[in-house]
């Protein structure tokens, strides 16, 4: 079959797509990704074929605009926490609209949803599978007659959040149904002969590669799928120093690669972090980039600066982990059975930080008030205490028990002959 794969141009949401879109061509399926041509090295250099569509949504000037106010609105602890029972229906309509204003519509814009759905109609893919929030790709296969699902590399915090403003709306009048979302798609449907509803939002179904005890079940058709580390572009090297076991228990301290790469404010106050393993009998590998050493004041003997090393070739020497929270690298240290210290800040990254805490799999520190007291304490209590080890094997072995892609390659052929349809709307 013919598999159109789309996310909006950022790597990390695109990341979490590799190893399905790899298990799917080795399985003989004609496979495409298509993004905005911000994203076409990244595509290529896994190894897929890309389809650059429309222009480059310029994501992280608007987010330097108006980033401010779209944080602030998640910025409560009923948000963050995954208390969503407690939000009012206000705050779910406001969180509907300052996302479909100022974030859905700005990476789903216009020329890439145009140029995505030409190509769909020409190619008349099979199956559609979507970045939970690149809606486009609902969009194109709606116009051309395809199956689509949505791919999650995070908790389903957003689809949580949008069926509750769906209850609210039941059990109130018509006239307070403002749809912000539900507008916007479907003027956008109707550009190509098609028209809106819910499916276009909760795709026919879910891939989640999240593992069952993080997972958000919102009664939603799910395809469950192990998620497999993908290191993207940066080279995958093995560095001599880490082909032999440690002699001293090892820590990795992390701010990932989204913030490298779009600037964004990191969780991790570097100075901080070594001035709580100074002295530690560990060795610590801190992932720092050359402009970040620049900053640095001074470096702990105990402490190797690494440019980048691959997540999932260090952490299984390690002993525990230190990082930002970001959703590829907490999974990456889940899937490895390495205790983690997450310092989550903002949307997902707090209910999964706290869910690994929940679960005695590592800490949560969050951001805004962590010291190099507080992070030593935490180092000690996960190097000390075996119940941390034992609870993140546990975490691990949930991971593993999942359907690796290869093996979900086969359900996903049986529901894409069930659900595609090529009564598609005329072009």
């Amino acid at each position: 079959m013919r598999v159109l794969m789309t996310s909006f141009a950022e790597q990390s949401h695109f990341s979490g797509s590799v190893p399905l879109a790899w298990a799917l061509r080795t399985a003989g399926h004609e496979v495409r990704i298509a993004s905005q041509p911000a994203l076409t090295a990244a595509i290529t250099g896994a190894g897929l074929t890309a389809v650059p569509v429309g222009e480059d949504p310029a994501l992280h000037t608007v987010l330097g605009a108006v980033g401010g106010p779209m944080m602030a609105l998640h910025d409560r602890p009923d948000y963050l926490e995954r208390r969503h029972d407690q939000l009012s229906r206000d705050f779910l309509m406001s969180h509907e609209t300052v996302m479909t204003s100022l974030f859905y519509s700005w990476i789903n814009n216009e020329s890439m949803v145009d140029e995505l759905v030409a190509f769909a109609r020409e190619w008349r893919p099979d199956l559609v599978i979507w970045e939970p929030f690149t809606f486009a790709g609902a969009v194109a296969a709606r116009a051309s007659g395809a199956a689509h699902a949505r791919l999650l590399s995070f908790p389903d915090m957003f689809m949580s959040t949008r069926r509750l403003l769906r209850e609210h709306w039941e059990r109130g009048p018509e006239s307070e149904h403002d749809d912000a979302l539900g507008e916007w798609l479907g003027l956008t449907l109707e550009r190509y002969g098609c028209a809106f509803d819910e499916e276009v939002v909760t795709g026919q179904w879910s891939i989640d590669q999240m593992p069952p005890s993080v997972r958000l079940s919102l009664g939603q058709p799910l395809v469950p799928m192990r998620y497999i580390p993908y290191n993207g572009q940066v080279p995958t090297v093995v560095p001599p120093w880490l082909r032999s076991a440690p002699t001293r228990p090892r820590i990795c301290v992390t701010a990932g690669m989204t913030t490298r790469n779009t600037g964004a404010p990191s969780t991790i106050a570097v100075d901080d972090v070594f001035e709580a393993v100074s002295g530690l009998d560990a060795e610590v590998v801190a992932t720092v980039d050359p402009s970040e050493r620049e900053l640095i004041s001074s470096v702990p003997d105990n402490v190797r600066l690494v440019d980048h090393v691959p997540l999932d070739v260090l952490l299984p020497t390690c002993a525990a982990i230190v990082h930002h929270g970001g959703a590829g690298t907490w999974a990456t240290a889940a899937a490895c059975g390495v205790p983690q210290i997450s310092l989550g800040r903002v949307w997902d990254a707090v209910y999964r930080s706290q869910r690994l805490a929940e679960l005695g799999a590592g800490l949560f520190l969050p951001a805004g008030g962590v010291s190099a007291e507080s992070l030593r304490s935490g180092l000690l209590r996960l190097l000390k205490e075996p119940e941390f080890r034992l609870r993140a094997q546990a975490l691990q072995a949930e991971v593993s028990a999942a359907p690796h892609p290869n093996e979900v390659v086969d359900v996903l052929e049986r529901l894409t002959a069930r659900h595609r349809s090529r009564a598609a709307a005329p072009a």
